[in-house]
């Protein structure tokens, strides 16, 4: 066997600490550690690894490994212009002043009038992407199905491929609507439940198998949208980002002390007063398929280790939500254009609604 020369084995020192360095920098880096936190593996005070809470080193090293590959750049991130397209010069001295469009850590908050449909989808129709879409239509919330799936066909990401994953425990009354070429619906059947916060519990669950066991490989992004809503307007690929959260209509103008997060410490879901950013909807988010695949496992271990100590947050899903965008912050955020309810009267901030709850009597669709 021959061995190594002294130039190979300089190289092969050289390599090896710059992954170690690399890792090392990872680590301690903002934007890994509150995912290490939330899963229990590192204590947010000293930054350490519990090993008491991770089986092995294999378990943290695998764990960061996957952390750090849903931040490499993709072929849906190039942002590629042909030449010859024409559209509205942009200004950075004029346009909406009445709302705010960037966030203190530079994640743009997408409103009317802040982004170009054409100059988008010249860029993104030559990507060639599949945009994954949950619905949960468990009970009778598969009556909402038709006009979800209806209103989606005239408004939601038209022109790109679209599978819809619906989950249900009534696979037989999916309503066969008809869709565009390269847009299809998935059928997957789930149980049944006597409660609808055990349903909002299983979600997250069901977002991270699912990705795992079925969308990783066929889709580019993913939204997790709730079924008993409707699409008015353009719902497009503006909307596409890394980690992407809504901002909820009933609270984006209260101030932070007044946002209905989990304030109880023993929760998983706790935020403190002083702290977080905005209340996001669960209603509506998203991002690429690893980013929301990590996202719903920490959100499902929160819930189960809750739900383990006898806890149940102020607004079960929504609430571990709130947590995990605090101290991981959203690439991107959507007004509240794109999660209005039509319970509420108009806004002048929102001067188009895209996507809404519609009004019923929770009643008569929830089992309890």
């Amino acid at each position: 066997m021959l061995g190594f020369t002294p130039n190979m084995k300089l190289y092969s020192l050289c390599v090896t600490g710059g992954l170690l360095l690399f890792v090392y920098a990872c680590f301690y880096s903002e934007s890994i550690r509150p995912v290490l936190h939330d899963l229990g593996i590192i204590n947010r005070k000293s930054d350490i690894f519990n090993d008491n809470d991770a089986k092995d080193n294999t378990t943290c090293g695998l764990l960061l490994l996957r952390t750090l590959s849903s931040h490499h750049p993709s072929k849906t991130q190039n942002k590629v212009l042909p030449q010859g397209l024409l559209y509205k010069k942009p200004s950075v001295v004029s346009g909406r002043t009445d709302v705010v469009s960037v966030t203190p850590w530079m994640a743009p908050i997408v409103w009317d009038e802040v982004f170009d449909s054409v100059v988008l989808d010249s860029i993104y129709k030559k990507m060639d992407i599949t945009i994954a879409t949950t619905v949960f239509a468990l009970g009778k919330y598969v009556l909402f199905l038709k006009d979800f799936l209806h209103t989606a066909e005239k408004h939601y990401m038209v022109g790109y491929k679209v599978d819809y994953y619906i989950f249900t425990d009534r696979p037989g009354d999916v309503p066969n609507v008809t869709l565009a070429e390269g847009r299809r619906v998935r059928v997957l059947k789930v149980p049944s439940s006597n409660r609808w916060q055990e349903i909002s519990a299983r979600r997250m669950e069901m977002i991270q198998t699912t990705i795992e066991s079925t969308i990783r490989g066929h889709a580019d992004y993913i939204f997790c949208l709730d079924v008993d809503s409707k699409f008015h307007a353009h719902f497009g690929v503006e909307a596409l980002g890394r980690l992407v959260a809504t901002i909820h209509p009933g609270y984006y103008a209260t101030e932070r002390g007044s946002l209905p997060y989990e304030r109880r410490p023993e929760s998983r879901a706790y935020i403190p007063f002083g702290e977080g950013d905005f209340y996001y909807g669960g209603a509506v988010f998203g991002g690429l398929l690893e980013d929301v695949r990590t996202m719903a496992e920490i959100c499902r271990r929160n819930f189960e280790a809750d739900t383990a100590n006898g806890i149940e947050a102020a607004w079960q899903e929504e609430s571990h939500l709130n947590r995990y965008f605090t101290y991981n912050k959203p690439s991107k955020l959507l007004s509240p254009e794109y999660l209005w309810q039509d319970v509420a009267g108009r806004s002048k901030h929102v001067k188009i609604i895209r996507f809404s709850g519609v009004a019923k009597n929770y009643a008569d669709f929830r089992p309890n």
